[in-house]
């Protein structure tokens, strides 16, 4: 899917939730148009995806239709139609660190962070080693301008909000992470005694799921940034969500994820069997 495919879609879908507000208010689209001022094909082109309301637009269809209260989740549909979708092509189109400096802005504006991964280890927990693996991999993958050791700089620099401010972090991982091999045994070892020293950090919270863990329902790796966005990972792009109802539904994901994690010792355990694992083979 394009950028601009995904953009229209997203207009076609806002366009029938506001459909659905006039028809339930028993409105005709000539007689909203008629109330707002508008000319008359205006409401069909919103409704249709072929025009992008305003934030005014929106407000006075709400007012119209007597649901002032869906504007929030309408205004933060609208923001996300140019920004939810980002190819990764474009995203690292001058390579990695661009990327890597996106995130820590978001990163440093937040007080609180959720993240959960099921195959890697957080970025904020990589070690140097392992970050060059996986910025080599992306690289190579994406075929993007080679900036390996700036987008490792940029990445060891975010590393920085972990001590720094009154930010806390929880984050999830499968226990597959601990076994999906960066790099050799010795980067993978380094990595997991890192996981070992961050535990100790008073404002850092690790949870490792089991791999007997119950399914529950599909997922990918997701940041929760406050209650205000979260970034997706997909393989192509990367998906910036800022609909509160979306948000709230990966706030309960993240919730049962943690129901399922282990903590403290428990997890140190884990770890433990994992470095034994890289050791003895």
């Amino acid at each position: 899917m394009t950028h601009g495919g995904a953009a229209h879609e997203q207009r076609q879908a806002l366009g029938a939730r506001l459909r659905e507000l006039r028809r339930d208010a028993g409105l005709t689209g000539r007689k909203l148009a008629e109330s707002a001022g508008w000319h008359e094909s205006k409401t069909s082109k919103i409704e249709y995806g072929k025009q992008t309301p305003s934030e005014v637009d929106l407000r006075t269809w709400c007012r119209l239709t007597g649901r002032l209260d869906q504007l929030p989740d309408l205004i933060a549909s609208l923001r996300n139609i140019e920004a939810a979708y980002l190819e990764f092509r474009r995203v690292l189109g001058t390579g990695t660190r661009r990327r890597q400096r996106m995130i820590s802005h978001i990163e440093h504006e937040t007080k609180v962070m959720r993240w959960f991964e099921p195959l890697l280890i957080p970025g904020l927990l990589q070690t140097p080693g392992y970050i060059a693996w996986v910025l080599g991999r992306v690289i190579r993958f994406y075929d993007v301008p080679d900036d390996l050791e700036a987008g490792m700089t940029a990445r060891i620099e975010r590393q920085q909000v972990l001590y720094r401010g009154t930010r806390r972090f929880s984050f999830l991982i499968a226990e597959q992470a601990l076994y999906t091999t960066a790099g050799d045994d010795s980067v993978m070892v380094e990595q997991l005694d890192r996981l070992l020293t961050v535990m100790a950090l008073p404002r850092v919270q690790l949870g490792i799921i089991p791999r007997t863990a119950v399914w529950e329902t599909v997922t990918n790796n997701f940041v929760l940034y406050d209650n205000r966005l979260v970034l997706v990972e997909t393989t192509t792009a990367e998906l910036t969500i800022t609909q509160p109802r979306e948000i709230t539904l990966y706030g309960r994901l993240f919730d049962v994820l943690a129901g399922q994690a282990l903590t403290g010792g428990a997890a140190r355990e884990l770890i433990a069997r994992a470095l034994e694992s890289r050791r003895s083979g």
